[in-house]
């Protein structure tokens, strides 16, 4: 068997349609975010990072950064191994309950990835809890789609940001089944935002429990960065709330909260938590670190909100079609795979702005689009630099001038 041949075949189809995936050479730059060196030819050799899920540039604060440093010396570089047995260390701790004070929550529980604890976290619910059913957001992000897929549990697909398809979807099962809710706050494609109460009031009517992933909105949004359902006034009345450290907290690391007996159910059973190293001291510490800052200071928050509007004011002055939504996240329509790479590549070349296109499996076919993420730390003189560029192209490619 020629595997070489069926992997390239594969491959090949890949580029043929437009979706295959290059990852550009970049090496990010300490205290000069969103700055980026380029290790590629055929860019310039400093470029500007306009899709980044470090929202708020914290990879690279001083608090973060200083604290990394110092836990380092004092604890080394690893955590020894899974915390069962040799890996549960004080800062894991610390960081467990710094996430159950942002989110009001009795319980905290580290995962190594926000992928990990959605994945371990609802295979568990769903297989643990017998006779469960998963109630998904049809929109939800892989992480929580394997996780489901894990758990065997019964599936039940809700259309997107529907609480009336959800409650007739709710209506339509065995009154004395568990049954799960799970839903994002921000969906980080679309940029939209989920209708977070009504959803909740449905589910509360049918006794069920609800699993809302806030990775894209913890740190950005509520007075303390719990996310959306802080912001709401919600998060008493959600069952689990799922983060992570790696966008906005500017680290790496997964995380749910909740209940103590729900989270010490999460640990005694997942086996995404039991079989894996812990995440390094000082990774840990670093990110409690970065968590307790964005609860005192709201300056990176304001910042970055008036970077995002005076982007989208910008992109619609020049007619760039970008999907209007109330989230940090700004959909830059192209709906052509090939056109997508082509401005991305001439947009890294020739202006020196760096953006990832965004095609399947990520998104629909015919919905490819250049996500862009503005940061507290952009310039206006980046923004107006993107925006002629962006003007530029959008006549040289001859794309559409409207959303849909």
């Amino acid at each position: 068997m020629d595997f070489e041949a069926l992997f390239e075949t594969q491959l090949d189809a890949l580029r043929q349609e437009g979706n295959y995936r290059r990852f550009a050479n970049l090496e990010r730059q300490c205290g000069r975010f969103p700055r980026a060196r380029n290790h590629d030819d055929d860019a310039p050799a400093e470029v500007t990072v306009w899709c980044s899920n470090d929202y708020l540039g914290m990879g690279q604060h001083p608090v973060v950064t200083e604290r990394m440093k110092e836990v380092i010396d004092s604890c080394g570089a690893g955590a020894g191994g899974t915390r069962n047995i040799s890996g549960t260390n004080a800062h894991h701790v610390a960081l467990e309950r710094e996430l159950a004070d942002l989110h009001g929550k009795e319980g905290a529980l580290l995962f190594t990835s926000g992928y990990v604890s959605n994945w371990a976290a609802l295979s568990t619910l769903g297989g643990r809890l017998s006779d469960a059913v998963i109630l998904s957001d049809e929109l939800n992000h892989a992480s929580m789609i394997e996780g489901i897929r894990h758990s065997r549990a019964k599936k039940v697909i809700w259309k997107h940001n529907d609480p009336e398809d959800l409650d007739a979807k709710l209506s339509a099962l065995p009154a004395n089944a568990p049954k799960i809710v799970a839903f994002e706050s921000v969906y980080s494609m679309d940029g939209d935002i989920c209708p977070m109460e009504e959803i909740v009031e449905v589910a509360e009517k049918h006794g069920a429990m609800t699993y809302l992933d806030e990775v894209h909105a913890v740190g950005l949004y509520g007075p303390r960065g719990g996310g959306v359902s802080e912001e709401r006034g919600l998060a008493h009345r959600i069952t689990l709330i799922e983060g992570t450290l790696g966008k906005a907290y500017g680290v790496v690391g997964g995380y749910i909260t909740g209940s103590a007996a729900l989270c010490d159910f999460v640990r005694s059973f997942a086996s995404g938590f039991i079989f894996t190293t812990a995440l390094p001291p000082a990774v840990a510490a670093a990110a409690q670190a970065s968590i307790a800052y964005l609860k005192e200071s709201d300056a990176e928050r304001q910042a970055q909100r008036q970077n995002v509007a005076r982007l989208r004011a910008g992109l619609d002055r020049a007619g760039i079609p970008h999907l209007p939504n109330p989230s940090h996240i700004i959909p830059v329509m192209i709906k052509d795979p090939v056109k997508c790479r082509m401005i991305a590549d001439i947009l890294m070349r020739d202006y020196g702005i760096y953006v990832q296109p965004i095609n399947y499996p990520t998104v629909p076919k015919g919905t490819e689009r250049l996500r862009f993420t503005p940061s507290p730390w952009h310039t206006d003189a980046d923004i107006d630099h993107l925006i002629n560029a962006l003007t530029v192209l959008w006549k040289q490619c001859a794309i559409a001038h409207e959303v849909a």
